[in-house]
């Protein structure tokens, strides 16, 4: 028995701390291990989640010319090099044109990490929109943009309507959108 401890432990009679984690004091609960968690989200849409209002949603023609941009960016050093290359031919030819393939390879894996880890690369940069999470508003990471790259083949299955779903769309999501649960909004 110790004096000054109302609840004496039989382990330990003269009321020593014991050596590990320190103890906290009388009447504060003990708190968790761990990084906090974030605050449960609700609802499918982060405006209403505790993290703030959504941006409005981007239109289809901001959509369509951030995908024009991005791929001229991409296309036009593809094309010059691998025009280069046809018309020199030879050795000299085919390295120009694998030059070419590998600017597209990399082009696109470039675009598809920083669409990944900010949300926007050149196209959505210069016309102020930007791929998010449509749960909590954050960028997707490299492997779900990747993923909605490859989703992508379904908004082209029949006649392209998915790349046109967003015309009519609640939240002008294409069906790759819908399906990696993401949204694309005006940020500036």
């Amino acid at each position: 028995m110790s004096f000054g401890d109302p609840n004496p432990n039989p382990n330990n009679p003269y009321g020593q701390q014991q050596p590990g984690y320190p103890q906290a004091p009388q009447g504060v609960p003990q708190q968790g291990y761990g990084y906090p968690q974030a605050p449960p989200v609700s609802g499918g849409d982060y405006g209403q989640a505790g993290y703030g209002a959504r941006p409005p949603l981007a239109s289809w023609g901001h959509r369509v010319g951030a995908l024009l941009i991005d791929y001229l960016v991409i296309g036009i050093p593809y094309a010059v090099l691998l025009g280069i290359g046809g018309g020199v031919g030879g050795g000299a030819g085919a390295a120009l044109m694998g030059l070419g393939i590998l600017v597209l390879i990399g082009g696109g894996l470039f675009k598809l990490y920083k669409e990944g880890t900010t949300g926007q690369w050149i196209g959505k940069k210069a016309l102020g929109i930007s791929l998010l999470r449509e749960q909590d508003g954050r960028p997707l990471g490299f492997g779900m943009a990747f993923v909605r790259q490859i989703a992508h083949f379904l908004d082209g299955i029949v006649c392209y309507i998915g790349y046109l779903w967003p015309l009519w769309d609640s939240k002008n999501q294409t069906f790759a959108d819908k399906v990696c649960s993401t949204v694309v909004v005006r940020v500036g």
